[in-house]
């Protein structure tokens, strides 16, 4: 006998008609729940993200069919894509039957569910069913026993768990009834092909002919409803998600990460910069508050929720969409809280660990820029002197801007202004041009260039802030003005490469400068170091040395730096002890998004808890690459008790001391 089944076995072939009828009612149900979502995401400006389709395609296929966003936290994300292709895999099943009993078998006489695909088709169903109900098990477990910290559970959450159970219980036990009225004594070789069903189908094994026939139909109906229901419902639940958060994906900002749009400040006509309503966001912002699953992955990475600050990127979010869908003319700033946005140090973790593709930096940086141009609020007064001393003198510390160049005295350096023949032009920033402690940076570089046989150059009192901070405090003016003189000066000396030891000056220079029409090269120096050392242009004396490293973020999460510090310190006889939290997953020294300028009030301090984990690994050394993150330690080490037991130092440093000169 040809392994097969008769597909509308019981329940008869006239179901087809109310079948499709019902379904076809579900199906617009959920197609006006969509629609009805369409108005508010309207109320966000124009934003162009279906350019470029054969980059975001691929993207949305990628992280679609293998969850690769979602596998970046393996307990839930596991638990999650496995449930994902397990019920994918049903779904695909309920196609295949519906393919041939409606189209191919009674239009082209056509049969493909026999024999030995017969069998491999439902022995795949058997375990993808088992795999799915397992698997929402242990979400169910997690979210409704477990309880997570911050992890919200609302009435959705009920609804879609027990939608789901019941769908995925109701066809196994249809299949165990069917198979204990045909399979299980009239052919056990077929049944041991879905071996749950027929584990389930044994349990009926007492009851007569007329009772599995009855209790088959109804419950055959049953698993149809339920199945209906659970169509009709996406669009009005979180369950939505399955939908939004895939074409998310979509939806991808393909920019370099972390590029902020660049507004014409000189443009009267706009009336107003920034997000004070939940209008002057895009529509991409309220589509992202309905495309989040709330499972707080966000929360959990954000420095400033870890240390009681009064910021959660997750509520944040969910606080846009709430404002886009039910009270569009509130005002966003008040519902989200200044204390909230002004903690954010957009470190990125929040972006690099969502599963659902949410941009939440720019929505903080757009409400930013509304109090700092519109209101001209700073998060303390501290802040607003250092603006002033930037606008002032070209640094946030209010010295003489003549003297920026003082750091390079005895050193081999071109002064541009008096001999402008480079090879390359250092751009130290404020930090290692004014601050004692991080003139070494400066000091340390130059010295790598000079053994290096590289001709370094720098702008000396011609250099300014390179504007990113106050920029990630929202003054975008002040911003493009000192952007505007650094390109200025960079452009009058043919400058070919830029070399930068500040992860916020590289970042700035080499993404953000470019709206503004600076297009030269700019390296951070922990790749171009690497780039001497590969070259054999720069020889060292390995000596060594236990630490640990600091991602800095604009360096890790934002430009992809990762390996390249780890190897040069590996060259200078380093062994290295990863912190807990590390490259990606780095955890914020707590000085980016402008903070390095403001004090720190709320909760603990982030840097304490940085140097806490630094500490933990027992390294004597934390090894850092930004004068930000060095300035952070140092404070943290001081104040987090950790002096006498952690030591904090630049890459450029260690390797500076351990030059061996060259061939």
């Amino acid at each position: 006998m040809e392994a097969t089944r008769e597909i509308y076995w019981n329940v008869g072939h006239g179901v087809v008609l109310p079948m499709y009828g019902f379904f076809f009612l579900a199906a617009l149900v959920f197609l006006y729940g969509f629609y009805r979502r369409l108005p508010a995401y309207r109320r966000g400006k124009a934003l162009n993200r279906l350019d470029r389709l054969r980059e975001r395609i691929p993207l949305l296929l990628k992280n679609l069919f293998l969850q690769v966003r979602v596998l970046r936290v393996f307990g839930p994300g596991s638990l999650h894509a496995f449930f994902f292709w397990g019920f994918g895999l049903l779904f695909i099943g309920t196609l295949l039957i519906m393919a041939q009993v409606d189209f191919t078998q009674p239009l082209f006489g056509l049969v493909f569910l026999k024999g030995a695909f017969y069998e491999l088709f439902s022995l795949v169903l058997d375990v993808s069913g088992l795999v799915a109900i397992v698997m929402l098990g242990g979400l169910l477990v997690r979210r409704f026993f477990v309880r997570p910290k911050g992890l919200e559970t609302i009435r959705d959450d009920y609804l879609s768990h027990t939608l789901l159970f019941a769908i995925l219980v109701t066809g196994f036990v249809v299949e165990g009834l069917r198979m204990a009225a045909t399979e299980i004594s009239a052919n056990p070789g077929l049944a041991r092909f879905s071996p749950i069903g027929l584990l389930v189908g044994r349990l009926f094994a007492g009851m007569s002919d007329a009772g599995l026939f009855l209790a088959h139909r109804v419950l055959w109906w049953v698993h149809f409803f339920l199945a209906m229901g659970f169509i009709a419902a996406i669009p009005y639940t979180k369950l939505r998600h399955i939908f939004l958060t895939s074409t998310n994906y979509l939806f991808s900002d393909l920019a370099p990460k972390g590029t902020i749009s660049t507004i014409n400040i000189e443009d009267d006509s706009s009336g107003s910069f920034g997000a004070a309503a939940v209008s002057e966001l895009t529509w991409k912002d309220i589509f992202d508050a309905d495309a989040c699953t709330t499972c707080k992955r966000c929360q959990e990475r954000c420095p400033a929720f870890a240390t009681g600050k009064p910021l959660s990127p997750m509520k944040v979010v969910k606080q846009i969409g709430e404002v886009a869908f039910t009270k569009p003319q509130a005002g966003l700033i008040e519902t989200v809280g200044q204390d909230a946005l002004w903690a954010c140090t957009t470190c990125r973790a929040c972006q690099e660990i969502c599963p659902a593709n949410i941009e939440h930096v720019t929505k903080i940086l757009e409400m930013r820029r509304n109090l700092s141009l519109m209101e001209g609020a700073f998060p303390g007064d501290e802040v607003r002197i250092a603006s002033e001393n930037i606008e002032v003198n070209g640094n946030p510390f209010g010295l003489a801007f003549a003297a920026r160049g003082d750091w390079a005295e005895g050193l081999a350096v071109n002064v541009m202004e008096r001999n402008s023949e480079a090879d390359i032009l250092y751009f130290p920033g404020c930090y290692a041009s004014f601050d004692k402690r991080n003139r070494e940076i400066a000091r340390s570089f130059v010295q790598i260039c000079n053994a290096a046989g590289v001709k370094a150059g720098i702008l000396g009192k011609e250099e300014k802030c390179c504007g990113e901070p106050v920029r990630k405090l929202g003054n975008e003016y002040l911003y493009q003005t000192t952007a505007a003189a650094n390109i200025e000066a960079i452009k009058r000396y043919g400058v070919r490469k830029i070399v930068t030891t500040c992860p916020h000056c590289f970042n700035t220079l080499r993404g953000d400068y470019r709206d503004l029409g600076l297009t030269i090269d700019v390296e951070h120096a922990a790749t171009f170091i690497k780039g001497l050392i590969d070259q054999g242009r720069l020889r060292l004396k390995p000596g060594s040395f236990e630490f640990t490293y600091h991602d800095s973020c604009y360096l890790g999460r934002y430009r992809d730096i990762i390996d390249e510090p780890r190897a040069v310190l590996k060259a200078a006889g380093g062994r290295l002890r990863e912190m807990e939290k590390s490259k990606y997953e780095s955890f914020c020294c707590g000085g980016g998004g402008g903070r390095v300028l403001a004090e720190e009030k709320l909760g603990t301090r982030i840097n304490e808890e940085r140097t806490r984990m630094a500490q933990a690994t027992g390294a004597p050394l934390l090894v850092s690459n930004c004068p930000f993150c060095l300035t952070m330690f140092e404070d943290g080490i001081k104040t987090g008790g950790s002096e006498g037991k952690l030591k904090a130092l630049d890459l450029t440093e260690i390797i500076a001391a351990r030059i061996g000169g060259r061939d």
